[in-house]
């Protein structure tokens, strides 16, 4: 069973940043569990659907989706940790996020495609 942590939220002022993490672990299994995953971040404002942000395959690929240019994500293949590193936080960028896995080659910014997800770590953006 697939299993997904995020840390690393919390308060930041406008035009700060956060580095949020993503652990991923797997009952029974050691090594690189990254390899065999699509990963993507997720968030959800207040009132508002969730939306992607970015994702990487399993392979290292990378796609951005709701935020381009301040926002990018990475993978410590080792640490089996995904790691979506925020800068120049906005208000809007307040919200839930969320990491989520598919055991697949491609990326999507659909939370449907997804099959295992974190419990999500709140971002606070304000001054």
């Amino acid at each position: 069973q697939l299993q997904l942590v995020e840390s690393g939220g919390g308060p930041a002022q406008p035009g700060g940043s956060l580095r949020l993490s993503c652990a991923v672990s797997e009952v029974s299994r050691s090594g690189s569990i990254l390899t065999d995953y699509t990963i993507g971040w997720f968030r959800q404002a207040p009132g508002k659907e969730r939306e992607g942000v970015s994702c990487i395959t399993r392979s290292g690929g990378r796609n951005n989706y709701a935020v381009k240019g301040r926002f990018s994500i990475s993978a410590d293949y080792f640490k089996n940790t995904v790691y979506l590193q925020m800068n120049d936080l906005k208000p809007e960028d307040t919200g839930v996020y969320y990491c989520a896995a598919r055991s697949a080659y491609g990326c999507s910014a659909y939370d449907n495609y997804y099959d295992s997800w974190g419990q999500g770590t709140q971002v606070t953006i304000s001054s």
